[in-house]
C-alpha cells in the first residue's frame, strides 16, 4: 500500500497541513508514520477528509463528527441526528429565501419610501412572525 505524505493530502483533499494536524490533534484523523519530518497517511484519509468536509458543511461541530467514527475509523452515521440538521438546512433555505425576496422587492419597488408600500409592510409583518415561531436548534 502506498502511503501518501501530508503535502499530497493536502494538493488532494484541499485540507491545509494545519488543519491536518489540528484534526490529528484532535483524534479525528491519525497518521501511519513519518518520512523524515512529513506525516504519511493512508490513501482512505481522502474519503475520511471528505466525510469532515462535508458534516463541517452542515454544522456538525469536530466533537459531534468524532462521534460519528468508531474507534476502528469507521463510519457510523447517527441518522436521526442527520435528519434534525437537514430539518434546520431546511428552515435556513426558507428564512434565506425570504430575506431574498425581501431585498429584491427593496431593490426593486416603486413606491416613494418603503414604509408607504403595503407589499414591503406585508414582508415585514412575516418576518417578525417568523421570528416568534422559529424552532430553537436541539440542544446536547
Amino acid at each position: 500500500m502506498k502511503l501518501l505524505d501530508i503535502g499530497e493530502i493536502t494538493e488532494r483533499s484541499g485540507v491545509k497541513p494545519s488543519t491536518l494536524r489540528y484534526y490529528e490533534e484532535v483524534g479525528l484523523i491519525q497518521s501511519i508514520t513519518r518520512h523524515g519530518l512529513r506525516r504519511q497517511y493512508e490513501p482512505q484519509i481522502l474519503t475520511k477528509l471528505s466525510l469532515i468536509t462535508l458534516a463541517k458543511a452542515g454544522g456538525f461541530s469536530l466533537t459531534e463528527i468524532a462521534g460519528m467514527f468508531s474507534e476502528k475509523g469507521q463510519l457510523q452515521i447517527p441518522r436521526e441526528q442527520i435528519r434534525e440538521r437537514a430539518d434546520l438546512i431546511d428552515e435556513q433555505i426558507k428564512e434565506l429565501t425570504a430575506l431574498r425576496d425581501v431585498l429584491h422587492h427593496v431593490a426593486d419597488c416603486p413606491a416613494p419610501s418603503h414604509m408607504e408600500c403595503p407589499s414591503f409592510q406585508r414582508m415585514l409583518k412575516a418576518s417578525d412572525r417568523r421570528k416568534t415561531t422559529k424552532k430553537k436548534p436541539p440542544t446536547k
